[in-house]
């Protein structure tokens, strides 16, 4: 039987790890949570634990797991990123520093972190993990939080280095689908978008122009991604980009979701309202060969399954 821990198991990406997982009849599950209580599943042990508090977190981790996802970490939506970025910055350098110092005192096999692509700038052809300049300058309003996981990850290459621990960063682009946060202050541009639609009668309003463009991909293309991390990763410590590979703009996302919703809204923009105007896809080549990986989810199926699921799920 396999140990997995599974941190920030009531989160977006925690929660449909804990789904896919305890599935799994090889898989004994632990399901780690600060506050809100995860999706409860027979056979799934649940811990609660702040892992910002350094004792507790010694405390709570301490089984000698085969495998732990750090799915736990402060996020929000562009709203946050302008006006308060330093929420971005001090508690996830805080937890992720305390996680790891626990974990490299035991006999851990695998550790996956789940990274992001916010260091990336704006580029007109699909970049690879090794494209990444990091004498660059960071797009100004990713800068506190794409320098936070820079640092995580060096973490994560540290430990694998003095450890026989196999260590693995997930640069991830935009993920969707179900459980995802609709909550305007709070959820990324697909989440909005769809509570928008959902919630409107007879207009939409998109913040900034919508030119900008983002990579998307849906959350069971993430999961799938994992699972091939666990069973074909042979290096000891990986950074793996996670995408769709191609870029669509805010605008025809939003054009794309209220299509689907039937629904004759109106779309106007607010160029008051805080955007991230970068744009670019990434390459998964580097996976797609290490570890046999390959998206299965097109976009207008994913549009279609979250669609769905937060209008039988969600209370709007």
């Amino acid at each position: 039987m396999i140990k997995i821990a599974i941190l920030g198991s009531s989160g977006f990406i925690g929660s449909n790890l804990l789904l896919h997982f305890s599935e799994k009849k090889n898989y004994k599950v632990f399901a780690y949570f600060k506050k809100k209580k995860p999706i409860k599943i027979k056979n799934v042990k649940y811990i609660k634990c702040n892992f910002l508090n350094f004792s507790q977190t010694k405390k709570k981790i301490n089984k000698n797991f085969d495998i732990i996802i750090q799915a736990a970490a402060q996020t929000s939506g562009a709203n946050d990123i302008v006006n308060n970025p330093q929420i971005h910055v001090t508690n996830n350098v805080k937890m992720n520093s305390n996680i790891l110092d626990t974990c490299q005192k035991l006999k851990i096999k695998k550790f996956i972190f789940f990274s992001c692509t916010t260091m990336y700038q704006t580029s007109k052809k699909p970049i690879t993990e090794k494209d990444f300049d990091a004498n660059a300058d960071l797009e100004k309003k990713y800068f506190g939080v794409g320098h936070t996981k820079l640092f995580i990850e060096k973490m994560c290459e540290f430990f694998s280095r003095i450890t026989n621990c196999k260590f693995t960063a997930i640069r991830h682009s935009n993920i969707y689908g179900p459980y995802d946060k609709f909550d305007l202050k709070k959820s990324h541009v697909f989440g909005a978008t769809i509570s928008k639609v959902l919630n409107s009668k007879k207009e939409i309003i998109v913040w900034g122009k919508g030119s900008e463009e983002r990579d998307l991909l849906y959350i069971d293309d993430l999961i799938n991604f994992v699972e091939k991390v666990i069973q074909k990763q042979k290096r000891n410590f990986a950074i793996y980009n996670c995408g769709y590979g191609k870029a669509i703009s805010i605008s025809n996302l939003v054009k794309k979701i209220v299509t689907y919703s039937k629904k004759n809204l109106k779309i106007r923009y607010d160029l008051t309202k805080p955007s991230i105007n970068t744009s670019f896809a990434i390459s998964t080549k580097c996976a797609e060969k290490e570890i046999k990986w390959k998206k299965k989810v097109s976009l207008n199926k994913g549009i279609e399954l979250t669609y769905n699921w937060a209008k039988q799920n969600m209370s709007f």
